[in-house]
């Protein structure tokens, strides 16, 4: 198991291989994606701000979190820091299972969980020339006060 932030893109077979275990039938991959849009605005591109000790330590207490509540194999999550462009991978989750449901569980959980704890910052960058962090109530809402250098 284990989580990772890459500043260069992620390699997608590397990471494949990462999680091949020939006692796992079910194996989940999540994307996430830089897309053209965002609550009616033309977005151009992303830029992540990590702040890593803090970053790497909580995402392997989520990816052990995950391992407590379901049997699985292998496990790993890699978010991408820096400035991303239009349908650049931004986060990658992977779960292999000896079922799928295990996988799916674990996958679901570990994203979610990654979005709402760790100190990743998003800055969208829209087609008007306008800039702003996003998703920062959310961290508010579930207690954690961060500040965008």
């Amino acid at each position: 198991m284990s989580f990772s932030v890459a500043s260069a893109p992620i390699d997608l077979h590397r990471f494949r291989q990462s999680l091949e275990d020939h006692r796992c039938g079910g194996v989940v991959f999540f994307e996430g994606r830089v897309r053209d849009h965002n609550e009616g605005r033309g977005v151009e591109r992303l830029e992540y701000e990590v702040y890593h000790p803090l970053a790497r330590s909580e995402g392997e207490r989520v990816m052990d979190e995950a391992r407590q509540r379901w049997a699985f194999h292998r496990a790993a999550c890699v978010h991408r820091e820096g400035m991303l462009e239009l349908g650049d991978m931004a986060v990658i989750v992977g779960v292999a299972s000896a079922h799928r449901d295990e996988a799916f569980q674990a996958a679901r959980y570990i994203i979610d969980e990654i979005k709402v704890r760790l100190p990743i910052w998003k800055r969208e960058h829209y087609l008007d020339g306008e800039r702003s962090w996003v998703n920062c109530e959310r961290c508010a809402q579930h207690g954690h006060h961060h500040s965008h250098g």
